[in-house]
C-alpha cells in the first residue's frame, strides 16, 4: 500500500471517535429515575414486569379498541374491571405527570404523544 502510514492511523482515530460514547461512559446509562408510585392503590392493571416495558403498546391497543370497536372495559389479571382510559384509569393512581410520566420519559429521551389529544393533569 502506498499510503499505509496515513491509512492505519486514520482508521485507528476513526474507530476511537466512533466508539468514544461507549468507552467514555463505560456502558453506563446513568442512574434510573425513582418515580413516585401511587400511595393508595398498589395494584396496576397488569403486573409491573409486564406494564413497565409494554405500557405504550397497551395504551395504543386500548385507544384502537375504544375508538374502533367501542370496547371500553378491561378485565385485569385479578379479575377487576377497569375503564380503558388514560385519564380515568392510569392518572387516577399516578396523579403527578411530572413525578411519574416525565421522570422516565426524560431519562429514556422519548416524547410521548399522549398529551397531544388528552388534557395533561393539573399539577
Amino acid at each position: 500500500m502506498y499510503d499505509s502510514g496515513k491509512i492505519i492511523p486514520g482508521l485507528i482515530i476513526f474507530v476511537l471517535l466512533i466508539t468514544f460514547p461507549i468507552w467514555y461512559n463505560h456502558g453506563d446509562a446513568g442512574e434510573v429515575p425513582k418515580t413516585e408510585m401511587p400511595k393508595y392503590n398498589r395494584l396496576c392493571v397488569l403486573p409491573l414486569e409486564e406494564i413497565r416495558p409494554n405500557h405504550m403498546k397497551m395504551l395504543n391497543q386500548w385507544r384502537d379498541e375504544v375508538l374502533r370497536d367501542e370496547d371500553r372495559s378491561f378485565i385485569a389479571v385479578e379479575g377487576k374491571m377497569y375503564q380503558k382510559s388514560l385519564q380515568n384509569t392510569c392518572m387516577e393512581c399516578h396523579v403527578s405527570k411530572k413525578k411519574f410520566c416525565d421522570e422516565c420519559h426524560t431519562y429514556a429521551a422519548v416524547t410521548p404523544y399522549c398529551w397531544d389529544c388528552h388534557l395533561a393533569p393539573v399539577e
